[in-house]
């Protein structure tokens, strides 16, 4: 494992499930983090020490703590909107502390990084299924030719990248599997991926916002300007780059500061990679546990997430109640910004929008 350990942890301590020191995986890690205190657990999902913690401990535990478990469920799950399907996923949880993220009510208050140790598995699930679809019959909005799996559903692969080798081994997996492409969002920049020679069959999805609303809502994570400047390293490294607007958070002033970002990144990019740029534009999601949360932590955040005199209520696919910019604004507010964003970069070819 070449990827240096980021400043942002700082690992003390390693739950673990049963099983994963039989696992190659599981006994590299740990040599990795020979000072961690190691404590068993019976799941990675019910941790009380995480589930029952102090809320203002919010940003140690993403620092400090790091979870290990053993995969159980090998599901490739139908998606449509980002990908064609979801992977089942390598790691979930992240030691970024995106205010706005929903993942961070999985295991309690907070959900640091969490690595799941047999890789093999996963990659052998992810190789079958796609095996079993043949080739893309058509076109669609998610690729033109490929299969895509999402990979990183709920954390970051790009920082996951810095604790084991699991995301090399699926760039190394998706290379040399015919017909499909992995994918991946990510708000950390790390130079060893440049060397994971993905071939074109890995799409690395970088997730931007104005550097203003970052610096408050994008906790822990690299900077905007160095994320930017990465795209273009990425895509000479020979993956697919495109762009995630996510999440397009309103306030007084947002068209001025989105069009600064979008005049930024069309300096910045090479004319090799604008014409198949292609972005992804997400609207906030809010929910009102993780404004509980944030209230213990990061209140000043909450001035610009919970927002109820512009925002209702609307129940998810999965059954959470969410607070979402209320219709017909929503609409009306994602057409300025396609617009917006059109002026600036008309080769950015609008993926999916939400």
């Amino acid at each position: 494992m070449r990827d240096a350990i980021p400043p942002l942890l700082d690992i003390r301590c390693i739950y673990l499930e049963p099983g994963v020191e039989a696992h190659a995986r599981g006994r590299e890690i740990l040599a990795r983090f020979p000072d961690a205190e190691r404590v068993p657990v019976a799941s990675h999902w019910r941790i009380p020490e995480l589930r029952e913690g102090d809320a203002g401990d919010y940003l140690r535990n993403k620092r400090e703590v790091l979870v290990l478990g053993v995969k159980k469920g090998m599901a490739c799950r139908p998606n449509g909107r980002s990908a064609d399907f979801i992977a089942p996923s390598s790691s979930n949880g992240c030691a970024m502390a995106c205010a706005y993220c929903y993942v961070a009510r999985r295991k309690g208050h907070a959900n640091p990084v969490s690595v799941f140790v047999n890789i093999e598995e996963i990659c052998a699930a992810i190789a079958r299924h796609a095996a079993r679809q043949g080739a893309k019959p058509a076109p669609n909005q998610v690729d033109p030719h490929d299969w895509v799996y999402d990979l990183g559903e709920n954390g970051d692969l790009s920082l996951d990248a810095a604790v084991s080798d699991n995301v090399r081994d699926l760039v190394a997996l998706f290379r040399g599997l015919p017909g499909a492409k992995g994918s991946f969002a990510t708000k950390w920049v790390n130079p060893a991926l440049l060397d994971y020679d993905p071939r074109g069959k890995t799409r690395i999805r970088m997730s931007l916002m104005p550097p203003a609303l970052a610096k408050l809502l994008d906790v822990r994570t690299a900077p905007v300007a160095e994320r930017i400047r990465f795209m273009a390293e990425l895509h000479r490294a020979g993956y697919e780059v495109q762009v995630n607007f996510s999440p397009v958070v309103l306030r007084e002033g947002w068209e001025a500061e989105w069009g600064a970002l979008f005049a930024e990144l069309d300096a910045a990019l090479p004319d090799t990679l604008k014409p198949h740029l292609a972005a992804e534009i997400i609207m906030l999601t809010h929910n009102a546990a993780l404004h509980e949360v944030n209230l213990s932590w990061h209140p000043k955040a909450e001035a610009l997430l919970w927002r109820p005199d512009i925002q209702e209520e609307k129940r998810s696919e999965g059954g959470q109640v969410n607070l979402r910019y209320r219709t017909p604004w929503k609409g009306r507010w994602l057409a300025r910004f396609q617009a917006l964003l059109a002026r600036h970069m008309p080769y950015c070819r609008v993926r999916y929008a939400f």
